[in-house]
């Protein structure tokens, strides 16, 4: 049915083409936002929920079911961590694990929480292809863009994997953020110079153990003296982001910030990749 509407688009166009005298952009009117071909585009492949697929009103809009489910991060938790913290701990906005042991990060920024919902994206654009979808996390995530940010950097994948995959969802992502904040994303800031196992399943030790000098700097003058925010689409256990966060200090970063679409907050949840 689809590849019959194509064939039938494409032959209009053709039509178009020869029957219109005025040539340039004029040809191309039906697909106008208003145009006739733009409107059986919609009709035939409607925008859809990026959390089920179902058929919604516009394109990166969730259904009423799905966005009810979404958890979406206010920003009362730690100052540091981002997790929630109880109220009256007098921990001056820091949680007890941030005070005890202060991470070297500057702030997690997380649009939601790690839930059903909320991996459906994640899933859909790396294992599915859906590449439209990583618009759809940016938005909500350059909403939560710390004030001190010069420079985005993507969480790299290794060559192999950037090779069967096609594409880094965090570069996508990353750009998608830039478009609406401004801070403009070095997509090469980091360098993935080890393969690593998939982290699923892996103990927070063994999470840190895999990805231990997998990440390199290629050119530290680039983000030397800068206040670097880096770009990942979830935030587990933060072994890949720490390790991140290390070599861009060593780097001369002037400071390291994580900004998110998801991160797990009920440590019962899905175990997704770090």
């Amino acid at each position: 049915m689809v590849g019959l509407f194509t064939r039938a688009l494409v032959r209009a166009c053709a039509i178009g083409n020869k029957s219109n005298p005025m040539g340039g952009q004029a040809k191309w009117q039906g697909f106008a936002p208003g145009g006739w071909l733009a409107g059986a585009v919609r009709w035939a492949l409607p925008p859809r929920c990026p959390g089920c697929a179902e058929p919604v009103e516009a394109d990166h809009r969730f259904c009423a079911s799905c966005w009810g489910r979404l958890r979406f991060l206010d920003g009362a938790g730690c100052v540091r961590c981002g997790l929630p913290v109880a109220e009256g701990h007098g921990g001056g906005g820091w949680c007890g694990t941030c005070l005890a042991d202060p991470p070297r990060h500057a702030g997690i920024h997380a649009a939601v929480a790690y839930g059903p919902i909320a991996r459906e994206l994640p899933i859909r654009l790396k294992h599915g292809g859906r590449i439209g979808v990583a618009e759809t996390m940016a938005g909500p995530m350059a909403r939560l863009m710390p004030e001190r940010a010069d420079l985005l950097i993507p969480v790299p994948l290794h060559r192999w994997r950037l090779w069967r995959r096609g594409f880094n969802q965090a570069v996508l992502i990353g750009a998608g953020v830039s478009r609406r904040t401004g801070v403009p994303l070095l997509r090469d800031g980091l360098e993935r110079v080890r393969a690593t196992p998939l982290l699923r399943g892996l103990s927070p030790r063994a999470r840190r153990a895999a990805v231990t000098s997998a990440f390199r700097a290629p050119d530290p003058a680039a983000v030397a003296g800068r206040h670097v925010v880096l770009i990942d689409d979830v935030y587990t256990t933060g072994a890949t982001a720490g390790a991140c966060v290390r070599v861009l200090l060593a780097a001369g970063a002037a400071s390291v910030a994580i900004l998110c679409w998801a991160r797990v907050v009920d440590h019962d949840a899905t175990d997704p990749d770090d």
